[in-house]
């Protein structure tokens, strides 16, 4: 009888590992199905966080609109390990830098950017960009 409520918590345990995985699959998408190839945006702003982590690197840009207000735009690169064979570290950029980011919009239009290239205040690239035909393998 002290094995009567084992099933219930093996119930749980396997639905707990279910909800775990399907949010790490969803953390991981395909860059065809949120980026559009077919279009370019160009953004300059001050960034405002770098996260260099899996499963994608993000940076978060306040950019000023033609209108003067501001607007955070995040940009994503791809996983910390391939940036580093593209030359990126985690001090590539910091805080408070000033950026240009080029790259594929967001298809539903929100102000999100997959990064080809970014490049420092001076102009000059960080690290190598990014090719599409690189981003259909991830």
């Amino acid at each position: 009888m002290k094995y009567r409520h084992a099933g219930r918590w093996s119930g749980r345990i396997i639905g707990a590992g279910f909800a775990f995985a399907a949010t790490i699959a969803s953390a991981h998408h395909s860059f065809a199905a949120f980026f559009d190839h077919e279009k370019s945006v160009s953004i300059q702003g001050k960034i405002m966080q770098f996260h260099f982590a899996n499963p994608h690197g993000i940076i978060a840009i306040e950019v000023t609109k033609p209108d003067g207000t501001k607007e955070i735009w995040k940009g994503e690169t791809n996983s910390p390990s391939a940036m580093m064979r593209r030359g990126w570290t985690k001090q590539s950029v910091k805080v408070g830098d000033t950026v240009t980011i080029d790259g594929w919009p967001a298809r539903d239009g929100a102000p999100y950017v997959r990064i080809r290239e970014l490049r420092g205040a001076d102009g000059k690239p960080v690290g190598k960009p990014t090719d599409l035909a690189s981003e259909y393998k991830q």
